[in-house]
């Protein structure tokens, strides 16, 4: 089994809990509005990172991230192979809204995104979708919270993982 951390929307604050709720990781994803290239390396120490830029990421964040990236959930590290993957593939953008392309035409089992601040795991077309959530300043009265993927036999078993924050 492999296990997969999911992360957005630190915007600069990225939290204890959150580091504590992706300890054990294989892989992380970060989908966007880092604020600080730092944690990058904060959470390379866990596992490494897959990451996106989103749209409150300006200067060296925007320069060093994509707008999207593509990840072999079954490598490694994550970088697929041109000779095939390894495991389900996933395409992970900042806002769903700017998704354009067909992720089941594009062999994507998994579409990764943030923005919204609002986790949720859907499924369309055989196609999982998962946002995270902000794991985060909290928005509103929404959770402050990060995804786990679970991976066994090439199936993924996705959940959100709230922080308690106290806040």
């Amino acid at each position: 089994m492999r296990t997969i951390g999911v992360i957005s929307d630190t915007h600069g604050l990225l939290r204890p809990e959150a580091l504590a709720a992706l300890e054990g990781s294989d892989l992380i994803l970060h989908a966007g509005d880092v604020g600080d290239l730092s944690f990058l390396e904060q959470l390379g120490r866990i596992a490494p990172v897959h990451a996106v830029y989103g749209n409150t990421d300006w200067g060296d964040v925007r320069n060093a991230l994509r707008e999207d990236v593509v990840v072999d959930l079954g490598a490694d590290d994550g970088v697929l192979d041109p000779s095939g993957p390894e495991g389900p593939v996933a395409y992970m953008l900042h806002d769903l809204a700017d998704l354009a392309l067909d992720p089941v035409g594009g062999g994507f089992g998994l579409v990764v995104a943030g923005h919204t601040h609002e986790p949720e795991i859907t499924e369309r077309g055989g196609v999982m979708y998962l946002n995270p959530g902000s794991a985060g300043p909290r928005r509103f009265r929404l959770p402050v919270s990060v995804a786990r993927i679970e991976l066994t036999d090439g199936r993924m078993r996705a959940r959100i993982v709230e922080l308690d924050v106290g806040e």
